[in-house]
């Protein structure tokens, strides 16, 4: 059987740094944090008190007001994000099969906002069971998917993947092989988060998994630093329309990437912490190179899962050097969550988009905050610290490693016809 080739033909953004495409890539690439005090909620009584919060954001501008309150904040940002990718990848509305048009988004959480606001309100209000009549329908993790399908009125698979923080790399693998099964020409796929809640916040300190670095929100999210203390709570998401390459070919689409590789595997250790030897890092991008046909030598750039927290990091970059071996030496590697935060199931969407504008302008984003060197770290590792570098990149490959032991990396090439 002959497989279909698989490019990307829109990508939309809706990010800590930027609202669209062009304003996040620009923010990457110049080093920005998205970081500084929570406004979502009162967050004084908190251990951690900021996180990377979408700013300027007016939903009514994006979506008619009594559309956005059947929906949580989360389904609003896939919204916003596809809106944007739909546009950008030009589709004649009037030629294309709605049937063989499909969507398959990622979150981790989904609509925790909804529920948390549901649950204290039964629980102030004297326990009276006045609940939304929107209050499961904006929860459940389905709704983004399905409010997308409805908008544009694709008929094909339509689902969404929860794997924590590897959902929406898992959704873009799935849109991937359902193409290059010839089960779709066009997927909307990519993955939304809005978790910086009360709960989530909260949720997060008690784990000890956020960074407490309350005086310096901005350079609180420093991977691979010897003093970092965390990962920085990040909200928002990004779509990429996946396309069959000779469907995009024949209505004269622009082609930013193509994707060529996926892979899969879990920890099988624990269920917040890595495997201590980065063995499901390890196997999950030995899973993406051998499926994209290649050998560990041709990857130029990794963007790495690099949550900033004490032992995540060391992990994954220790299952790099034990893939990769001397290569290891000569790719670009950073970490985009340096300024993103982490976006949690919908980390693995902007990050793609982020491999992919890498690929375009031949510049890998930085690490931003790296104050001292870890020793645990090995320091001929082009970590691609504070500043932007202009390099070759003709395969780019990103990581994504979520609670429960998900482990899931694709990789994009520079489409050369």
């Amino acid at each position: 059987m002959s497989f279909k080739r698989v490019v990307i033909t829109g990508m939309g953004a809706l990010t800590p740094i930027g609202n669209d495409v062009s304003t996040f890539w620009t923010n990457l690439v110049a080093g920005v944090s998205g970081a500084a005090p929570i406004t979502h909620f009162d967050a004084e009584k908190f251990r951690t008190r900021f996180a990377c919060e979408i700013k300027g954001l007016d939903i009514n501008n994006y979506i008619p007001r009594q559309e956005a309150r059947k929906m949580d904040p989360f389904a609003q940002y896939a919204v916003i994000a596809a809106d944007e990718a739909m546009k950008d990848a030009g589709f004649d509305a009037d030629t294309l099969d709605l049937d063989k048009a499909g969507v398959i988004w990622g979150t981790g959480i989904g609509g925790l906002k909804t529920f948390e606001e549901e649950v204290m309100n039964y629980a102030t209000n004297g326990n009276i069971p006045r609940f939304n009549p929107f209050f499961i329908p904006k929860m459940i993790v389905d709704s983004a998917s399905g409010v997308l399908s409805i908008r544009y009125g694709f008929r094909g698979p339509n689902f969404i993947t929860v794997s924590a923080c590897a959902s929406a790399t898992n959704a873009m693998i799935d849109a991937f092989n359902y193409i290059k099964l010839g089960m779709m020409n066009v997927c909307i796929s990519g993955g939304s988060e809005a978790a910086i809640t009360i709960a989530g916040v909260g949720g997060f300190n008690a784990l000890k998994a956020l960074s407490e670095r309350n005086d310096s929100p901005e350079t609180a999210s420093r991977p691979y630093d010897k003093d970092r203390d965390g990962f920085v709570l990040g909200e928002g998401g990004a779509a990429l329309i996946l396309e069959e390459l000779e469907h995009a070919k024949a209505r004269g689409a622009k082609i930013y990437a193509e994707m060529t590789g996926a892979g899969m595997s879990s920890d099988a250790y624990h269920i917040t912490a890595p495997h201590p030897d980065g063995l499901g890092a390890h196997i999950v991008m030995k899973n993406a190179v051998e499926n994209a046909g290649l050998q560990p030598e041709d990857i130029d750039y990794i963007n790495t899962h690099g949550t900033s927290t004490p032992i995540g990091d060391p992990q994954e970059i220790k299952a790099i050097e034990k893939y990769f071996g001397e290569h290891a030496y000569n790719m670009g590697i950073s970490s985009t969550k340096s300024m993103t935060g982490h976006l949690l199931g919908g980390a693995g969407a902007i990050e793609a988009a982020a491999c992919i504008m890498a690929i375009r302008d031949q510049i890998v984003p930085p690490t931003i905050n790296h104050f001292t060197d870890d020793p645990g770290i090995n320091p001929r590792l082009n970590l691609t610290f504070n500043k932007a570098e202009k390099r070759k990149i003709n395969y780019a490959l990103s990581n994504t490693f979520g609670f429960g032991g998900h482990n899931a990396s694709v990789i994009f090439k520079k489409y050369e016809g």
